[in-house]
Protein backbone atom coordinates (compact mmCIF):
# COMPACT_ATOMS: atom_id res chain seq x y z
CA UNK A 1 0.00 0.00 0.00
CA UNK A 2 1.17 3.25 -1.10
CA UNK A 3 1.47 5.81 1.49
CA UNK A 4 -0.41 8.27 -0.13
CA UNK A 5 -2.89 5.88 -0.17
CA UNK A 6 -2.50 5.10 3.65
CA UNK A 7 -2.52 9.38 4.24
CA UNK A 8 -6.00 9.05 2.20
CA UNK A 9 -7.87 6.06 4.24
CA UNK A 10 -6.38 7.63 7.80
CA UNK A 11 -8.28 10.99 6.59
CA UNK A 12 -11.19 8.80 5.92
CA UNK A 13 -11.30 7.14 9.09
CA UNK A 14 -10.64 10.00 10.93
CA UNK A 15 -13.52 12.32 9.22
CA UNK A 16 -16.08 8.97 9.60
CA UNK A 17 -15.08 9.52 13.55
CA UNK A 18 -15.51 13.05 13.76
CA UNK A 19 -18.69 12.56 12.08
CA UNK A 20 -20.20 9.19 14.06
CA UNK A 21 -23.93 9.83 14.94
CA UNK A 22 -24.74 9.52 18.48
CA UNK A 23 -28.21 8.50 19.38
CA UNK A 24 -30.44 7.26 21.68
CA UNK A 25 -33.13 5.01 22.23
CA UNK A 26 -35.53 5.44 19.68
CA UNK A 27 -38.91 4.19 21.80
CA UNK A 28 -37.60 4.74 25.00
CA UNK A 29 -35.97 6.80 27.18
CA UNK A 30 -32.76 6.91 29.19
CA UNK A 31 -32.44 9.61 32.06
CA UNK A 32 -28.47 9.65 33.29
CA UNK A 33 -28.29 11.82 36.63
CA UNK A 34 -24.98 13.33 37.66
CA UNK A 35 -25.25 12.16 41.46
CA UNK A 36 -26.07 13.70 44.80
CA UNK A 37 -29.47 14.64 45.51
CA UNK A 38 -32.48 13.75 43.03
CA UNK A 39 -34.63 16.67 42.94
CA UNK A 40 -38.30 15.93 42.32
CA UNK A 41 -38.34 17.45 39.00
CA UNK A 42 -35.87 14.35 37.63
CA UNK A 43 -38.14 12.20 39.68
CA UNK A 44 -41.48 13.41 38.53
CA UNK A 45 -39.81 12.98 35.26
CA UNK A 46 -38.76 9.49 35.30
CA UNK A 47 -42.45 9.14 37.07
CA UNK A 48 -44.47 10.30 33.92
CA UNK A 49 -42.27 8.46 31.53
CA UNK A 50 -43.10 5.68 33.59
CA UNK A 51 -46.90 5.70 33.35
CA UNK A 52 -47.11 7.09 36.84
CA UNK A 53 -46.17 6.60 40.57
CA UNK A 54 -47.60 2.70 40.56
CA UNK A 55 -45.96 1.55 37.82
CA UNK A 56 -43.33 -1.98 38.29
CA UNK A 57 -40.09 -0.17 38.62
CA UNK A 58 -36.97 -2.34 38.72
CA UNK A 59 -34.14 -1.05 41.43
CA UNK A 60 -30.82 -2.40 40.52
CA UNK A 61 -28.44 -1.57 42.96
CA UNK A 62 -25.13 -3.75 42.18
CA UNK A 63 -22.90 -0.42 41.85
CA UNK A 64 -22.91 -0.74 45.56
CA UNK A 65 -20.87 -2.00 47.55
CA UNK A 66 -22.59 -5.05 49.35
CA UNK A 67 -22.57 -8.35 48.04
CA UNK A 68 -25.97 -9.12 49.10
CA UNK A 69 -29.34 -6.27 48.85
CA UNK A 70 -32.59 -7.60 51.15
CA UNK A 71 -35.74 -5.85 50.14
CA UNK A 72 -36.22 -3.57 53.02
CA UNK A 73 -33.31 -1.29 51.50
CA UNK A 74 -36.30 -0.26 49.09
CA UNK A 75 -38.03 0.81 52.05
CA UNK A 76 -35.39 3.66 52.37
CA UNK A 77 -34.70 4.15 48.67
CA UNK A 78 -35.29 7.89 47.30
CA UNK A 79 -37.89 6.54 44.77
CA UNK A 80 -40.61 5.05 47.62
CA UNK A 81 -40.00 8.03 49.63
CA UNK A 82 -41.14 9.91 46.47
CA UNK A 83 -44.45 7.87 46.44
CA UNK A 84 -43.16 5.11 44.05
CA UNK A 85 -45.14 1.95 44.94
CA UNK A 86 -44.34 -0.61 43.02
CA UNK A 87 -40.48 -1.45 43.39
CA UNK A 88 -38.47 -4.90 42.63
CA UNK A 89 -34.95 -5.59 43.52
CA UNK A 90 -32.88 -6.92 41.22
CA UNK A 91 -29.12 -7.69 42.36
CA UNK A 92 -26.29 -10.06 41.45
CA UNK A 93 -22.85 -10.36 41.70
CA UNK A 94 -23.12 -13.66 39.45
CA UNK A 95 -23.36 -13.17 36.03
CA UNK A 96 -24.51 -16.60 35.31
CA UNK A 97 -27.41 -15.88 37.39
CA UNK A 98 -28.02 -12.50 35.43
CA UNK A 99 -27.80 -14.51 31.92
CA UNK A 100 -30.86 -16.33 33.21
CA UNK A 101 -34.53 -16.00 32.02
CA UNK A 102 -35.77 -16.15 35.50
CA UNK A 103 -33.54 -13.25 36.92
CA UNK A 104 -34.26 -10.88 33.93
CA UNK A 105 -38.09 -11.97 34.27
CA UNK A 106 -38.29 -8.76 36.36
CA UNK A 107 -37.39 -6.22 33.45
CA UNK A 108 -39.85 -7.63 31.47
CA UNK A 109 -42.92 -6.96 33.65
CA UNK A 110 -41.06 -3.65 34.69
CA UNK A 111 -41.79 0.31 32.86
CA UNK A 112 -39.45 1.01 34.10
CA UNK A 113 -35.72 0.58 36.11
CA UNK A 114 -33.77 2.41 37.89
CA UNK A 115 -29.50 1.82 38.43
CA UNK A 116 -27.95 3.37 41.78
CA UNK A 117 -24.57 5.01 42.34
CA UNK A 118 -21.34 3.00 43.19
CA UNK A 119 -18.92 1.82 41.24
CA UNK A 120 -19.29 1.09 37.12
CA UNK A 121 -17.29 -1.78 37.21
CA UNK A 122 -19.38 -3.82 39.39
CA UNK A 123 -22.01 -3.44 36.75
CA UNK A 124 -20.09 -4.52 33.75
CA UNK A 125 -18.90 -7.87 35.48
CA UNK A 126 -22.62 -8.62 36.80
CA UNK A 127 -24.83 -7.76 33.41
CA UNK A 128 -22.69 -6.54 30.69
CA UNK A 129 -23.81 -8.54 27.33
CA UNK A 130 -26.34 -10.98 29.48
CA UNK A 131 -29.91 -11.80 29.09
CA UNK A 132 -30.42 -9.20 31.82
CA UNK A 133 -28.59 -6.52 29.47
CA UNK A 134 -30.85 -7.94 26.20
CA UNK A 135 -34.18 -7.57 28.49
CA UNK A 136 -32.76 -3.67 29.24
CA UNK A 137 -32.59 -3.41 25.84
CA UNK A 138 -36.05 -4.91 24.90
CA UNK A 139 -37.82 -2.39 28.14
CA UNK A 140 -36.33 0.49 26.21
CA UNK A 141 -37.67 -1.04 22.63
CA UNK A 142 -41.23 -1.25 23.78
CA UNK A 143 -40.90 2.18 24.85
CA UNK A 144 -39.99 2.31 28.60
CA UNK A 145 -37.31 4.52 30.42
CA UNK A 146 -33.90 3.25 31.91
CA UNK A 147 -32.26 6.29 34.75
CA UNK A 148 -29.55 5.90 36.84
CA UNK A 149 -27.26 8.12 38.68
CA UNK A 150 -23.89 8.28 39.37
CA UNK A 151 -22.10 5.15 38.09
CA UNK A 152 -25.86 4.36 37.29
CA UNK A 153 -25.48 7.29 34.92
CA UNK A 154 -22.01 6.45 33.38
CA UNK A 155 -22.90 2.94 32.80
CA UNK A 156 -25.65 4.03 30.50
CA UNK A 157 -23.29 4.91 27.57
CA UNK A 158 -21.25 3.10 25.23
CA UNK A 159 -18.14 4.24 26.03
CA UNK A 160 -17.51 3.53 29.82
CA UNK A 161 -14.93 5.67 31.69
CA UNK A 162 -14.44 5.89 35.59
CA UNK A 163 -14.38 1.53 34.78
CA UNK A 164 -11.02 0.71 36.63
CA UNK A 165 -10.94 -1.44 39.36
CA UNK A 166 -8.62 0.46 41.12
CA UNK A 167 -10.10 4.23 41.68
CA UNK A 168 -12.47 6.49 40.00
CA UNK A 169 -9.88 8.66 38.91
CA UNK A 170 -9.11 6.76 36.13
CA UNK A 171 -10.99 7.66 33.09
CA UNK A 172 -10.35 4.85 30.68
CA UNK A 173 -9.20 1.00 31.70
CA UNK A 174 -8.71 -1.29 29.67
CA UNK A 175 -11.02 -4.02 30.32
CA UNK A 176 -13.80 -1.34 31.35
CA UNK A 177 -14.21 0.91 28.24
CA UNK A 178 -17.63 -0.60 27.17
CA UNK A 179 -20.68 0.24 28.74
CA UNK A 180 -24.49 -1.07 28.39
CA UNK A 181 -24.76 1.15 25.08
CA UNK A 182 -27.99 2.01 25.84
CA UNK A 183 -26.62 5.78 23.92
CA UNK A 184 -24.35 5.03 21.08
CA UNK A 185 -21.51 6.68 20.13
CA UNK A 186 -21.53 8.87 23.95
CA UNK A 187 -19.71 8.84 27.48
CA UNK A 188 -21.09 9.87 30.29
CA UNK A 189 -19.27 11.17 33.55
CA UNK A 190 -21.10 12.84 36.28
CA UNK A 191 -20.33 14.70 39.70
CA UNK A 192 -18.84 17.61 37.45
CA UNK A 193 -18.61 20.67 38.81
CA UNK A 194 -18.51 19.51 42.47
CA UNK A 195 -15.67 17.18 42.00
CA UNK A 196 -14.08 19.59 39.98
CA UNK A 197 -14.03 17.53 36.72
CA UNK A 198 -14.69 19.48 34.45
CA UNK A 199 -11.42 18.95 32.39
CA UNK A 200 -11.32 14.86 32.82
CA UNK A 201 -13.43 14.00 29.89
CA UNK A 202 -10.61 16.01 27.42
CA UNK A 203 -8.57 13.10 27.25
CA UNK A 204 -11.22 10.74 26.45
CA UNK A 205 -12.50 12.82 23.27
CA UNK A 206 -8.50 13.77 22.07
CA UNK A 207 -8.40 9.82 22.08
CA UNK A 208 -12.18 9.29 21.01
CA UNK A 209 -12.77 11.80 18.64
CA UNK A 210 -15.93 9.79 17.74
CA UNK A 211 -17.35 10.03 21.28
CA UNK A 212 -19.66 12.77 21.92
CA UNK A 213 -18.67 13.55 25.95
CA UNK A 214 -21.75 14.84 28.67
CA UNK A 215 -20.51 16.01 32.14
CA UNK A 216 -23.32 15.95 34.07
CA UNK A 217 -23.11 17.78 37.75
CA UNK A 218 -24.76 16.64 40.79
CA UNK A 219 -29.08 17.07 40.97
CA UNK A 220 -28.66 17.50 37.07
CA UNK A 221 -29.53 14.71 34.37
CA UNK A 222 -30.70 15.01 30.59
CA UNK A 223 -33.72 13.23 29.27
CA UNK A 224 -32.99 11.77 25.79
CA UNK A 225 -35.24 10.16 23.43
CA UNK A 226 -34.33 9.27 19.71
CA UNK A 227 -31.37 12.07 19.00
CA UNK A 228 -32.70 14.48 21.84
CA UNK A 229 -32.26 15.17 25.11
CA UNK A 230 -33.43 18.04 27.36
CA UNK A 231 -31.44 19.46 30.19
CA UNK A 232 -33.05 19.34 33.79
CA UNK A 233 -32.71 19.57 37.53
CA UNK A 234 -30.56 22.38 39.12
CA UNK A 235 -27.16 22.78 38.03
CA UNK A 236 -25.38 22.33 33.91
CA UNK A 237 -24.53 19.92 31.34
CA UNK A 238 -21.26 20.12 29.95
CA UNK A 239 -20.82 18.72 26.48
CA UNK A 240 -17.32 17.69 25.01
CA UNK A 241 -17.35 17.53 21.28
CA UNK A 242 -13.84 16.73 19.08
CA UNK A 243 -15.32 18.91 16.47
CA UNK A 244 -15.90 21.92 18.20
CA UNK A 245 -12.10 22.18 19.95
CA UNK A 246 -11.37 25.08 22.06
CA UNK A 247 -14.12 28.41 22.58
CA UNK A 248 -13.71 31.85 22.92
CA UNK A 249 -12.61 30.83 27.06
CA UNK A 250 -10.29 28.45 25.64
CA UNK A 251 -12.08 25.32 27.12
CA UNK A 252 -12.53 22.44 25.11
CA UNK A 253 -16.60 21.92 26.66
CA UNK A 254 -19.34 24.14 26.53
CA UNK A 255 -22.36 23.90 29.38
CA UNK A 256 -25.73 23.83 29.16
CA UNK A 257 -28.47 24.80 31.66
CA UNK A 258 -31.85 23.25 32.92
CA UNK A 259 -34.69 23.83 29.99
CA UNK A 260 -31.76 23.72 27.25
CA UNK A 261 -32.41 21.52 24.04
CA UNK A 262 -29.22 19.21 22.54
CA UNK A 263 -29.32 16.96 19.42
CA UNK A 264 -27.03 14.41 20.06
CA UNK A 265 -26.51 13.05 15.80
CA UNK A 266 -25.81 16.76 14.95
CA UNK A 267 -24.32 17.76 17.71
CA UNK A 268 -25.78 21.41 18.50
CA UNK A 269 -28.13 23.15 20.98
CA UNK A 270 -31.40 22.91 19.42
CA UNK A 271 -35.14 24.99 19.92
CA UNK A 272 -37.08 22.83 22.74
CA UNK A 273 -40.61 21.73 21.09
CA UNK A 274 -43.31 20.49 23.08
Amino acid sequence: MSGALLSTLLLLQTNAAFHSPAAGPPAGYVIPIGGGSVGPEILNRFAKLAGGLDAPIAVIPTAGDADAYADTVLEKHPLRKHGFTHLTLLHTRDRKVADTEAFAAAIKSAKGVWFDGGRQWRLVDSYLNTRTHKELDALLARGGVIAGTSAGATIQGSYLVRGAREGNTVMMAKGYEQGLGFLSFVAIDQHLIKRKRENDMLQVIALKPEILGLGLDEGTAVVVHGTRFDVVGVSKVAVYDANFGAGPDGKGYYFLSPGDCFDIAKRKQIACTN
